[in-house]
Protein backbone atom coordinates (compact mmCIF):
# COMPACT_ATOMS: atom_id res chain seq x y z
CA UNK A 1 0.00 0.00 0.00
CA UNK A 2 1.30 3.44 -0.91
CA UNK A 3 2.32 5.71 1.95
CA UNK A 4 0.56 9.07 2.13
CA UNK A 5 2.77 12.07 2.92
CA UNK A 6 1.03 15.34 3.81
CA UNK A 7 3.10 18.50 4.24
CA UNK A 8 1.98 20.98 6.90
CA UNK A 9 3.31 24.53 6.59
CA UNK A 10 2.80 27.09 9.35
CA UNK A 11 4.54 30.38 10.17
CA UNK A 12 6.62 28.60 12.81
CA UNK A 13 7.53 25.36 11.00
CA UNK A 14 7.03 22.95 8.11
CA UNK A 15 6.76 19.22 8.66
CA UNK A 16 5.50 16.02 7.06
CA UNK A 17 2.77 13.65 8.22
CA UNK A 18 3.33 10.05 7.11
CA UNK A 19 0.26 7.77 6.92
CA UNK A 20 0.35 4.09 6.02
CA UNK A 21 0.20 0.51 7.27
CA UNK A 22 3.25 -1.10 8.89
CA UNK A 23 5.34 2.09 8.94
CA UNK A 24 6.36 2.18 12.62
CA UNK A 25 9.73 0.83 11.54
CA UNK A 26 10.30 4.14 9.71
CA UNK A 27 10.06 6.29 12.86
CA UNK A 28 13.83 6.35 13.42
CA UNK A 29 14.69 7.32 9.87
CA UNK A 30 11.95 9.97 9.78
CA UNK A 31 13.09 11.39 13.12
CA UNK A 32 16.70 11.47 11.94
CA UNK A 33 15.87 13.37 8.74
CA UNK A 34 13.34 15.76 10.29
CA UNK A 35 14.67 16.41 13.79
CA UNK A 36 18.25 15.14 14.17
CA UNK A 37 19.76 14.89 17.63
CA UNK A 38 21.60 12.21 19.61
CA UNK A 39 19.20 11.34 22.44
CA UNK A 40 15.54 10.40 22.14
CA UNK A 41 13.04 10.14 24.98
CA UNK A 42 9.95 8.06 24.22
CA UNK A 43 6.96 9.34 26.18
CA UNK A 44 4.15 6.79 26.34
CA UNK A 45 1.43 5.46 28.62
CA UNK A 46 0.88 2.21 30.46
CA UNK A 47 -1.36 0.80 27.71
CA UNK A 48 0.67 1.65 24.62
CA UNK A 49 4.26 1.28 25.84
CA UNK A 50 4.05 -2.53 26.26
CA UNK A 51 2.73 -2.83 22.70
CA UNK A 52 5.00 -0.55 20.71
CA UNK A 53 7.82 1.02 22.75
CA UNK A 54 10.31 -1.76 21.99
CA UNK A 55 9.70 -1.50 18.24
CA UNK A 56 10.04 2.29 18.31
CA UNK A 57 13.19 2.05 20.41
CA UNK A 58 14.72 -0.41 17.93
CA UNK A 59 13.87 1.88 15.02
CA UNK A 60 15.38 4.90 16.80
CA UNK A 61 18.52 2.99 17.78
CA UNK A 62 18.96 1.82 14.21
CA UNK A 63 18.91 5.50 13.22
CA UNK A 64 21.69 6.25 15.70
CA UNK A 65 19.80 7.51 18.75
CA UNK A 66 20.46 6.66 22.38
CA UNK A 67 16.94 5.96 23.62
CA UNK A 68 15.19 6.39 26.97
CA UNK A 69 11.55 5.73 27.82
CA UNK A 70 9.24 7.27 30.40
CA UNK A 71 5.65 6.14 30.92
CA UNK A 72 2.64 7.36 32.88
CA UNK A 73 -0.75 5.80 33.77
CA UNK A 74 -3.11 5.68 30.79
CA UNK A 75 -6.21 7.88 30.80
CA UNK A 76 -7.43 11.47 30.68
CA UNK A 77 -6.80 11.83 34.42
CA UNK A 78 -3.07 11.87 33.63
CA UNK A 79 -3.36 15.18 31.75
CA UNK A 80 -2.26 16.94 34.93
CA UNK A 81 0.49 19.12 36.36
CA UNK A 82 1.72 16.13 38.36
CA UNK A 83 2.17 13.91 35.29
CA UNK A 84 3.74 16.74 33.31
CA UNK A 85 6.25 17.39 36.10
CA UNK A 86 7.20 13.71 36.17
CA UNK A 87 7.85 13.66 32.42
CA UNK A 88 9.94 16.84 32.55
CA UNK A 89 12.00 15.48 35.44
CA UNK A 90 12.59 12.24 33.52
CA UNK A 91 13.72 14.14 30.41
CA UNK A 92 16.10 16.20 32.52
CA UNK A 93 17.44 13.07 34.25
CA UNK A 94 18.12 11.49 30.86
CA UNK A 95 20.19 14.58 29.98
CA UNK A 96 18.43 15.70 26.81
CA UNK A 97 19.70 18.92 25.27
CA UNK A 98 18.13 21.38 22.85
CA UNK A 99 19.47 19.24 20.00
CA UNK A 100 17.59 16.11 21.14
CA UNK A 101 14.03 14.87 20.70
CA UNK A 102 10.92 13.66 22.42
CA UNK A 103 8.90 10.92 20.70
CA UNK A 104 5.25 10.98 21.81
CA UNK A 105 3.94 7.43 21.33
CA UNK A 106 0.25 6.85 21.98
CA UNK A 107 -3.16 8.44 21.83
CA UNK A 108 -4.26 12.01 22.32
CA UNK A 109 -3.33 12.20 26.00
CA UNK A 110 0.22 11.08 25.24
CA UNK A 111 0.49 13.48 22.32
CA UNK A 112 -0.55 16.33 24.60
CA UNK A 113 1.79 15.32 27.41
CA UNK A 114 4.81 14.62 25.21
CA UNK A 115 4.22 17.70 23.11
CA UNK A 116 3.76 20.04 26.06
CA UNK A 117 6.81 18.60 27.83
CA UNK A 118 8.86 19.20 24.67
CA UNK A 119 7.52 22.77 24.42
CA UNK A 120 8.52 23.55 28.00
CA UNK A 121 11.82 21.72 28.42
CA UNK A 122 14.73 24.11 27.81
CA UNK A 123 12.06 26.46 26.37
CA UNK A 124 11.44 24.05 23.52
CA UNK A 125 12.96 20.91 22.00
CA UNK A 126 11.81 18.90 19.00
CA UNK A 127 9.00 16.38 19.21
CA UNK A 128 7.96 13.59 16.82
CA UNK A 129 4.34 12.54 17.18
CA UNK A 130 3.57 8.82 16.73
CA UNK A 131 -0.21 8.58 17.24
CA UNK A 132 -1.64 5.10 17.78
CA UNK A 133 -5.38 5.89 17.97
CA UNK A 134 -7.67 7.11 15.20
CA UNK A 135 -8.52 10.21 17.23
CA UNK A 136 -4.88 11.16 17.69
CA UNK A 137 -4.08 10.52 14.02
CA UNK A 138 -6.83 12.71 12.61
CA UNK A 139 -6.81 15.41 15.26
CA UNK A 140 -4.45 15.95 18.17
CA UNK A 141 -1.14 14.88 16.58
CA UNK A 142 -1.43 17.52 13.83
CA UNK A 143 -1.45 21.26 14.39
CA UNK A 144 0.70 21.74 17.46
CA UNK A 145 -1.93 22.08 20.19
CA UNK A 146 -0.69 20.67 23.51
CA UNK A 147 -2.37 21.03 26.89
CA UNK A 148 -3.32 19.63 30.25
CA UNK A 149 -6.65 19.76 32.09
CA UNK A 150 -7.38 21.58 35.34
CA UNK A 151 -10.52 21.29 37.51
CA UNK A 152 -12.07 24.32 35.80
CA UNK A 153 -12.00 22.70 32.35
CA UNK A 154 -10.30 20.69 29.64
CA UNK A 155 -7.11 21.84 27.89
CA UNK A 156 -6.97 25.18 29.71
CA UNK A 157 -3.19 25.13 30.27
CA UNK A 158 -0.98 24.51 27.25
CA UNK A 159 1.07 25.76 24.35
CA UNK A 160 1.22 25.69 20.57
CA UNK A 161 4.22 23.51 19.69
CA UNK A 162 4.41 22.03 16.20
CA UNK A 163 5.97 18.57 15.79
CA UNK A 164 8.97 17.90 13.56
CA UNK A 165 7.11 14.95 12.02
CA UNK A 166 4.02 12.78 12.46
CA UNK A 167 4.02 9.02 11.79
CA UNK A 168 0.54 7.46 11.69
CA UNK A 169 0.41 3.68 11.24
CA UNK A 170 -3.19 2.49 10.75
CA UNK A 171 -2.12 -1.05 11.65
CA UNK A 172 -2.10 0.18 15.26
CA UNK A 173 -5.90 0.08 15.12
CA UNK A 174 -5.62 -3.70 15.52
CA UNK A 175 -4.60 -3.22 19.16
CA UNK A 176 -7.23 -0.72 20.27
CA UNK A 177 -10.69 -1.71 21.45
CA UNK A 178 -13.72 -1.38 19.15
CA UNK A 179 -15.18 1.07 21.69
CA UNK A 180 -12.14 3.36 21.50
CA UNK A 181 -12.07 3.19 17.70
CA UNK A 182 -15.79 3.97 17.55
CA UNK A 183 -15.30 6.93 19.90
CA UNK A 184 -12.62 8.36 17.59
CA UNK A 185 -15.05 8.46 14.68
CA UNK A 186 -16.65 11.56 16.20
CA UNK A 187 -13.73 13.73 15.06
CA UNK A 188 -13.71 12.16 11.59
CA UNK A 189 -17.40 12.98 11.14
CA UNK A 190 -16.72 16.51 12.42
CA UNK A 191 -14.08 17.08 9.74
CA UNK A 192 -16.47 15.86 7.04
CA UNK A 193 -19.21 18.23 8.22
CA UNK A 194 -16.66 21.04 8.42
CA UNK A 195 -15.07 20.80 5.01
CA UNK A 196 -15.77 17.80 2.81
CA UNK A 197 -19.20 16.68 1.51
CA UNK A 198 -17.49 13.90 -0.49
CA UNK A 199 -15.90 12.48 2.69
CA UNK A 200 -19.28 12.73 4.42
CA UNK A 201 -20.92 10.70 1.63
CA UNK A 202 -18.04 8.20 1.72
CA UNK A 203 -18.65 7.65 5.43
CA UNK A 204 -22.38 7.24 4.82
CA UNK A 205 -21.64 4.51 2.26
CA UNK A 206 -18.84 2.80 4.22
CA UNK A 207 -18.76 3.62 7.93
CA UNK A 208 -15.31 3.31 9.46
CA UNK A 209 -16.76 0.78 11.89
CA UNK A 210 -17.58 -1.62 9.01
CA UNK A 211 -16.12 -5.06 9.90
CA UNK A 212 -13.07 -5.92 7.81
CA UNK A 213 -12.68 -2.45 6.32
CA UNK A 214 -9.42 -2.51 4.28
CA UNK A 215 -6.28 -0.82 5.61
CA UNK A 216 -5.93 1.26 2.46
CA UNK A 217 -9.45 2.68 3.01
CA UNK A 218 -8.54 3.57 6.60
CA UNK A 219 -5.28 5.17 5.47
CA UNK A 220 -7.07 7.22 2.80
CA UNK A 221 -9.63 8.51 5.31
CA UNK A 222 -6.94 9.33 7.89
CA UNK A 223 -4.87 11.13 5.23
CA UNK A 224 -7.89 13.13 4.06
CA UNK A 225 -8.66 14.18 7.63
CA UNK A 226 -5.08 15.34 8.10
CA UNK A 227 -5.33 17.32 4.85
CA UNK A 228 -8.48 19.05 6.12
CA UNK A 229 -6.82 19.97 9.39
CA UNK A 230 -3.63 20.95 7.55
CA UNK A 231 -5.49 23.40 5.36
CA UNK A 232 -6.98 25.12 8.40
CA UNK A 233 -3.78 25.12 10.47
CA UNK A 234 -1.71 26.43 7.54
CA UNK A 235 -4.00 29.46 7.36
CA UNK A 236 -4.38 30.07 11.11
CA UNK A 237 -1.73 28.46 13.33
CA UNK A 238 -2.67 30.14 16.62
CA UNK A 239 -6.48 29.91 16.39
CA UNK A 240 -7.15 33.60 15.79
CA UNK A 241 -9.93 33.03 13.27
CA UNK A 242 -10.36 30.18 10.78
CA UNK A 243 -8.82 27.54 13.07
CA UNK A 244 -11.66 28.09 15.50
CA UNK A 245 -13.87 26.23 13.01
CA UNK A 246 -12.07 23.03 14.07
CA UNK A 247 -13.94 23.47 17.36
CA UNK A 248 -17.18 22.40 15.65
CA UNK A 249 -19.05 20.31 18.23
CA UNK A 250 -16.61 21.22 20.99
CA UNK A 251 -18.45 23.96 22.92
CA UNK A 252 -21.14 21.55 24.12
CA UNK A 253 -18.89 18.49 23.64
CA UNK A 254 -16.16 19.71 25.99
CA UNK A 255 -18.80 20.65 28.56
CA UNK A 256 -20.31 17.15 28.43
CA UNK A 257 -16.84 15.63 28.67
CA UNK A 258 -15.88 17.73 31.69
CA UNK A 259 -19.23 17.13 33.39
CA UNK A 260 -18.67 13.38 33.04
CA UNK A 261 -15.33 13.82 34.83
CA UNK A 262 -13.78 12.72 31.52
CA UNK A 263 -15.35 9.27 31.75
CA UNK A 264 -16.93 9.78 28.33
CA UNK A 265 -14.56 9.65 25.35
CA UNK A 266 -13.61 12.87 23.57
CA UNK A 267 -14.93 11.73 20.18
CA UNK A 268 -18.21 10.62 21.73
CA UNK A 269 -18.62 14.04 23.34
CA UNK A 270 -17.76 15.82 20.08
CA UNK A 271 -20.46 13.74 18.36
CA UNK A 272 -22.98 14.76 21.02
CA UNK A 273 -21.94 18.40 20.70
CA UNK A 274 -22.04 18.29 16.92
CA UNK A 275 -25.55 16.85 16.78
CA UNK A 276 -26.82 19.15 19.55
CA UNK A 277 -25.51 22.25 17.79
CA UNK A 278 -26.93 21.03 14.46
CA UNK A 279 -30.38 20.63 16.04
CA UNK A 280 -30.14 24.09 17.57
CA UNK A 281 -28.98 25.54 14.24
CA UNK A 282 -31.92 23.94 12.44
CA UNK A 283 -34.33 25.34 15.04
CA UNK A 284 -32.84 28.81 14.52
CA UNK A 285 -32.97 28.52 10.73
CA UNK A 286 -29.17 28.56 10.39
CA UNK A 287 -29.22 25.22 8.57
CA UNK A 288 -31.89 22.96 7.17
CA UNK A 289 -33.52 20.18 9.16
CA UNK A 290 -32.25 17.78 6.49
CA UNK A 291 -28.65 18.81 7.26
CA UNK A 292 -29.17 18.27 10.99
CA UNK A 293 -30.83 14.91 10.37
CA UNK A 294 -28.00 13.70 8.09
CA UNK A 295 -25.45 14.58 10.74
CA UNK A 296 -27.33 12.71 13.45
CA UNK A 297 -27.90 9.72 11.15
CA UNK A 298 -24.18 9.43 10.34
CA UNK A 299 -23.27 9.67 14.02
CA UNK A 300 -25.76 6.88 14.84
CA UNK A 301 -24.42 4.82 11.92
CA UNK A 302 -21.04 4.83 13.67
CA UNK A 303 -22.60 3.72 16.95
CA UNK A 304 -22.20 7.05 18.74
CA UNK A 305 -24.76 8.98 20.84
CA UNK A 306 -26.44 12.05 19.41
CA UNK A 307 -27.68 13.72 22.59
CA UNK A 308 -27.17 14.13 26.33
CA UNK A 309 -29.50 14.03 29.30
CA UNK A 310 -27.25 16.33 31.33
CA UNK A 311 -28.88 19.25 33.11
CA UNK A 312 -28.69 22.34 30.86
CA UNK A 313 -27.34 24.50 33.66
CA UNK A 314 -24.46 22.09 34.13
CA UNK A 315 -23.63 22.19 30.42
CA UNK A 316 -23.70 26.00 30.43
CA UNK A 317 -21.50 26.20 33.51
CA UNK A 318 -18.79 24.07 31.99
CA UNK A 319 -19.13 25.68 28.55
CA UNK A 320 -18.69 29.14 30.09
CA UNK A 321 -15.25 28.07 31.36
CA UNK A 322 -14.18 26.79 27.96
CA UNK A 323 -10.99 28.22 26.48
CA UNK A 324 -13.00 29.46 23.47
CA UNK A 325 -14.68 32.08 25.65
CA UNK A 326 -13.90 35.66 24.70
CA UNK A 327 -14.94 38.33 27.20
CA UNK A 328 -18.62 37.84 27.97
CA UNK A 329 -19.27 35.60 24.99
CA UNK A 330 -18.30 32.29 23.45
CA UNK A 331 -17.28 31.73 19.84
CA UNK A 332 -19.37 28.82 18.58
CA UNK A 333 -19.16 26.99 15.28
CA UNK A 334 -22.47 26.42 13.51
CA UNK A 335 -23.07 23.98 10.63
CA UNK A 336 -24.64 25.75 7.64
CA UNK A 337 -24.65 22.70 5.38
CA UNK A 338 -22.51 19.61 4.93
CA UNK A 339 -19.04 20.99 4.15
CA UNK A 340 -19.69 24.54 5.33
CA UNK A 341 -19.72 26.08 8.81
CA UNK A 342 -19.91 29.58 10.25
CA UNK A 343 -18.41 31.21 13.32
CA UNK A 344 -20.91 32.94 15.60
CA UNK A 345 -20.13 34.91 18.75
CA UNK A 346 -22.85 34.11 21.25
CA UNK A 347 -23.50 35.75 24.59
CA UNK A 348 -23.82 33.37 27.51
CA UNK A 349 -27.58 33.98 27.45
CA UNK A 350 -27.72 33.06 23.75
CA UNK A 351 -25.59 29.98 24.39
CA UNK A 352 -28.04 28.94 27.09
CA UNK A 353 -30.84 29.21 24.53
CA UNK A 354 -28.93 27.09 22.02
CA UNK A 355 -28.33 24.44 24.68
CA UNK A 356 -32.07 24.42 25.40
CA UNK A 357 -32.84 23.99 21.68
CA UNK A 358 -30.26 21.30 21.00
CA UNK A 359 -29.75 19.23 24.13
CA UNK A 360 -32.13 16.68 25.61
CA UNK A 361 -34.57 16.83 22.72
CA UNK A 362 -33.65 13.50 21.11
CA UNK A 363 -32.81 11.82 24.39
CA UNK A 364 -36.34 12.51 25.63
CA UNK A 365 -38.05 10.95 22.63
Amino acid sequence: MAEHIITVTTPSSTYECHVGAGILSEVGAIARSSAGGSLACIVSDSNVAPLYADAIQASLEEAGYQVFTTTFPAGEASKSFQTLAGILEAIATFGLTRDDIVVALGGGVTGDMGGLAAALYLRGIRVVQVPTSLLAMVDSSVGGKTAIDIPQGKNLVGAFWQPSAVVADVRCFQTISPALFRDSCGEVIKHAVLADPALFSRLEQTPLTTPGIPEDELACVVARNIEIKRDVVDADEKEQGLRQTLNLGHTIGHAVEAASNFQLGHGTCVAIGLCSMARAAAAKGWCTQETADRISSLVRLHGLPTDTTLDHGTILRFASHDKKRHGTGVNIVVPAEIGEVRLHKASLAELAGLIDLGCGTEASR
